[in-house]
């Protein structure tokens, strides 16, 4: 038996950096806005290594902040 702790997926700390790729698909833009945003200095980021970059999710959380809005959309019925 092993004598090292094991976690639930529950219980995992949430991640604090996030890949481009992952970024991406959460917030629901592309790779190539963020690599733009990180260009234009709007966005800090990481480099790990030569070909890993990473973002932090509070500095995403804060230029991608979403929209809050009174109703909820209404749908068009055609």
């Amino acid at each position: 038996m092993s004598s090292y702790a094991t976690r639930s997926a529950a219980n995992a700390p949430k991640p604090e950096w996030l890949s481009l790729q992952q970024a991406a698909t959460i917030y629901g833009i592309s790779v190539d806005t963020l690599r733009r945003s990180i260009s234009a200095g709007r966005l800090p980021a990481s480099r790990l290594g030569t070909r890993l970059i990473r973002v932090r999710i509070a500095d995403l959380e804060q230029l991608y902040r979403p929209i809050p809005t009174v109703h909820p959309p209404l749908r068009m019925s055609w």
